[in-house]
């Protein structure tokens, strides 16, 4: 398309040259900037354009352009409107989509960018209407269909029973929920009755939710109906034309030369019908699309934007947007109207139309950055998972699972599929996530018992836990930085794929440590590497990897002319794990040995790039139902956490990984299909943009969500731990006056994502870099644990600023200890409850004491051993300075509440403490039943979360409740 001066509006230079939003007014039929203090705020008189503008990750700019045409917009402005939109276009070189804005029927994307909604004022420039600040408030009635909120007149009349009412008056905001709308209808009408508090009432007024149905049932309700007369019985929705349904449509595709639209005449939509020096209007019911080709001028492409205007102009069409693609730039939706369309279209001078644009404009001394492509943002991808939890893995064999030892818990087959649970520490409470991972020559029946075998996994963690399916090759950088080093065999040891080898007929490639095995060597560090078995031929070669050859005895290292040096760091880390006793012999490329090419079978051809994963994309969210297998989706634009619902099922789509996101209020048989609802988002692929059938799926349930999903978000987790449906939880916040906080333990340390930014030298980390299999990843403990601890292990077996393995690990990675261990841990615990047993007086000394809760005269206490007495004093000492370093036992000025009062039967019950979240710690002791008899020997930091304060009874022992600390003496 030719470009001049004389098609660029001076209004238009410098725009889209950065993300954001900018919009224009047709004033006297040109565009004058609007204010961003006035943005949003439009006037049905006027007609404005739109644009917003997007910054992908690889560093391109995204233009969506909107005309939007006030319901008492003069034609000429309109016409003046939808010409000068595709000016801008051309400003930008002629790849934006443009759209059609109605008021009252604007797009989902449109009304995306002035979330929760836009309320369209009286007047506009043309009749001189000035907004007066001190206007008298009057009172207003709006409906809120879907996402539209539409004025309507204040009168009984106006209500029905299928949609959300908000009656704005002076004093008081009431919104009236029909009885047939739903859960989420209410939920999102609230944003629109805290968006009317904020703008016009200055966020001071009171608000009301009126159910229908209620009748004079209570105050606020009569208040309501009062300011209609009265309550009356409200009329039945009666079909109108605004009802009709354009689904049956028949889509018609046509031709527009001369200005004039002639059909075109086919059996069926392919893209061989577009041509390139044409223009095109595809007609589908509710939406017109204008198609223009590459090599069309801009009067061809006015002309067109015109015969679309002309179609669509009629009561019976109000309701229809108005798209405008370019060639090359189609949209999912357009696309998807074709019975066919080719994955890829090659377009000519895809940048000659923008750089055209660019060179013209800085000859006028304009600065055109944001019209040039950006050169892609490289960055290291980060894993977002505190990566220094505990591990467990399963090889699944048949119907079972069987447990690995650390040793070989990095070790997968391509013919088995693996169970991880891999627990770690969250923002205020242990995290869980289960996963399947698949490898690529295993069998179906051995797929399917993982996944039934992971979900029982997932039960027994109380379903509050993400779940993850992973296939091999196609690993997400969680995976890898959870196990840091992987190794992947050929073959398998299960009975599935030794039973597939058995009935096929062809050769068991199971790795044999003796025989000739050929690795890759890939990764970004010490903690991400893996080693891949590949066949051992010359082809497997590639220059910009590593190698590790061996046959028995003989060991060779292949470093190609593109590898770097840390490339070659990572074949010595992977060599000392599969032949960590031999001596390799170094082979760089094109100066190989005979020897090497012997093993391999002799010279051939090998490529030389780089191996290109999957990369993640921008991520978009879909809302998602699913019913008789049939999936059903529907996007959300610029969404945000309050769009997940928690009625609700979403998907949120980063191409390489897709989650399914499942809110608490789901029902339990929709929530048990998210993983195939996640396998038919993949093989529908909505988006048309080649999903992978083998991309990484996670399962995430309201309430656990891991941060490498919520890092897509601005997260509150306040939100999502909140109780009750979506409409109650956003009442709740609006008449709170915000999000409530939850009150979340301290933790001892800040997350760090995979062991780099908070920790500043390797000897620190919490996870070895020796990759001993023995070694056992530990979490931070008290100070007093680790005082005590010290007593039951040798000092001078390891440093004593590392945590002792084994101790205080839900799920320990290793889970075959050695036994002589255990028992010099038995006999050392054996020896100090073996003073426990013994009579009520003799056992007494035993019991630490906090000094702060012994202000009289002390107590006589019974004689007892010296040994007794050194161990009471060493307990009491320790208790002690658990206090001063913990620096959480200063009650001066606190309240303190007997036990009485703390039981959910009490008469006097204390009412400033939420019962249903009761979070007790108990500082001074650990308590351990033995026998059923109650003993107190350990003064560790223990954490107890309980529903009922009485449902832990202490048998003898009396206790005290200080600023929510349980103290037990």
């Amino acid at each position: 398309m030719a470009v001049s001066m004389r098609d660029l509006d001076p209004a238009f230079t410098g725009a889209g040259q950065k993300a954001g939003l900018e919009i224009w007014r047709i004033e006297n039929f040109r565009p004058a900037p609007v204010p961003k203090s006035s943005y949003g705020k439009f006037f049905m008189g006027d007609s404005y354009v739109i644009l917003k503008t997007t910054a992908s990750k690889s560093g391109a700019l995204r233009h969506d352009i909107h005309y939007w045409l006030g319901k008492d917009t003069s034609q000429d402005e309109a016409g003046t409107a939808a010409v000068k939109t595709v000016e801008l276009d051309a400003a930008l070189g002629g790849r934006a989509v443009q759209y059609r804005e109605v008021q009252g029927h604007e797009t989902a994307k449109f009304l995306s960018y002035f979330k929760p909604c836009i309320i369209p004022q009286e007047g506009g420039v043309a009749s001189g209407f000035k907004h007066v600040e001190a206007e008298e408030h009057k009172t207003r009635l709006f409906v809120c269909k879907g996402k539209h909120v539409v004025h309507v007149p204040f009168a009984r009349s106006s209500l029905s029973h299928d949609d959300i009412f908000i009656l704005d008056t002076q004093s008081k905001i009431f919104q009236f929920n029909g009885s047939n709308s739903s859960i989420q209808e209410r939920a999102k009408a609230l944003e629109v009755l805290q968006y009317i508090k904020d703008t016009y009432h200055d966020g001071k007024c009171e608000i009301a939710s009126i159910e229908d149905g209620k009748l004079m049932a209570d105050a606020e309700s009569g208040e309501f109906w009062g300011l209609f007369g009265g309550f009356a019985p409200l009329p039945r929705k009666t079909a109108t034309n605004e009802d009709k349904c354009f689904d049956s449509y028949p889509t018609k595709l046509l031709c527009v030369e001369k200005g004039k639209a002639e059909p075109v005449e086919a059996d069926s939509l392919t893209r061989d019908l577009l041509d390139t020096n044409k223009c095109y209007l595809l007609d589908c019911g509710l939406e017109m699309f204008v198609w223009m080709g590459r090599n069309t001028s801009l009067d061809e492409r006015r002309s067109a934007s015109g015969a679309a205007e002309e179609l669509v102009r009629g009561p019976d069409r109000s309701k229809c947007h108005i798209i405008r693609v370019i060639e090359g730039f189609e949209t999912v939706m357009f696309r998807s109207k074709f019975d066919s369309w080719p994955q890829t279209t090659d377009v000519a001078v895809s940048e000659d139309g923008r750089g055209k644009v660019a060179a013209l404009l800085k000859r006028q001394g304009v600065d055109v950055k944001g019209l040039l492509k950006a050169d892609p943002v490289k960055e290291e991808p980060q894993p977002y998972i505190d990566c220094t939890g505990n591990l467990q893995v399963w090889r699944v064999n048949g119907q079972e699972k069987i447990l690995l030892p650390s040793s070989d818990q990095s070790k997968f087959y391509s013919g088995d599929c693996y169970i991880f649970h891999y627990s770690y520490p969250g923002e205020d409470k242990e995290e869980h996530l289960v996963g399947t991972w698949f490898g690529k020559q295993s069998v179906e029946e051995e797929r399917a018992s993982a996944i039934s075998l992971a979900s029982k996994v997932v039960e027994s963690l109380k379903f509050l836990s993400a779940q993850a399916r992973i296939y091999e090759g196609s690993e997400p950088i969680q995976f890898y930085s959870i196990f840091q080093s992987i190794i992947v065999l050929k073959g398998g040891l299960s009975d599935g794929y030794k039973n597939y080898v058995a009935e096929k007929q062809v050769p068991d490639e199971t790795y044999q440590e003796d025989g000739v095995a050929l690795f890759r060597v890939q990764g970004t560090g010490p903690d991400n590497m893996q080693a891949i078995q590949v066949d051992a031929v010359a082809s497997s070669l590639n220059s910009s990897y590593c190698y590790i050859l061996h046959s028995g005895s003989t060991v060779f290292t292949w470093s190609g002319g593109l590898a770097n040096s840390d490339d070659q760091e990572l074949v010595e880390r992977q060599l000392d794990l599969i032949k960590p006793n031999l001596q390799s012999k170094t082979q760089k490329e094109n100066v190989e040995s005979e020897q090497f090419w012997d093993l391999l079978g002799g010279k051939s051809e090998y490529p030389s790039q780089k191996i290109v994963r999957s990369a993640e994309s921008d991520p978009r969210l879909f809302s998602c139902t699913f019913s008789n297998g049939n999936l059903k989706v529907v996007e959300i634009y610029n969404f945000t956490q309050d769009d997940l619902m928690t009625e609700d099922i979403f998907i949120l789509d980063c191409h390489s990984d897709i989650f399914v996101w499942v809110g608490q209020q789901v029902d339990s048989k929709d929530r048990m299909h998210a993983l195939t609802i996640g396998e038919k988002f993949i093989e529908h692929d909505f988006l048309m943009e080649k999903l992978s059938r083998e991309a990484s799926i996670y399962i995430v349930m309201e309430g656990s969500e891991p941060p490498f999903f919520t890092r897509f978000f601005c997260w509150d987790s306040g939100k999502s731990s909140m109780h009750g449906n979506s409409f109650q939880r956003k009442l709740t916040i609006l008449k709170n006056g915000g999000t409530p906080t939850l009150n979340k333990p301290k933790r001892r340390a800040p997350v760090s994502y995979g062991g780099r930014s908070s920790v500043p030298e390797k000897s620190q980390r919490s996870r070895s870099m020796s990759f001993s299999p023995d070694r056992v990843r530990v979490r931070g403990r008290s100070p007093a644990f680790n005082a005590l601890a010290a007593t039951f292990e040798n000092a001078n077996a390891r440093n004593l600023s590392t945590p002792p393995p084994m101790v205080r690990k839900l799920y320990p990675k290793s889970v075959t200890p050695d036994s002589s261990k255990l028992a010099s841990k038995s006999s050392a615990i054996a020896s100090l409850t073996a003073g426990f047993e013994k009579p009520g007086p003799a056992r007494e000394s035993n019991i630490p004491r906090s000094p702060k809760m012994n202000s009289g005269a002390p107590k006589p206490k019974p004689e007892t051993n010296n040994k007794e007495n050194s161990m009471t004093s060493r307990l009491e000492t320790l208790t002690i300075e658990e206090d001063v370093k913990e620096g959480e036992a200063e009650d001066e000025g606190l309240p303190v509440y007997p036990y009485e009062r703390l039981k959910t039967t009490s008469s006097d019950p204390i009412t400033d403490i939420d019962v249903t979240k009761r979070e007790v710690t108990y500082w001074y002791c650990i308590i351990t039943i033995i026998a059923s008899q109650v003993y107190v020997f350990n003064p560790i930091l223990m954490f107890l979360s309980f529903a009922q304060a009485d449902l832990l009874v202490i048998r003898g022992v009396q206790g005290e409740f200080r600023n929510g600390k349980g103290c037990f003496l």
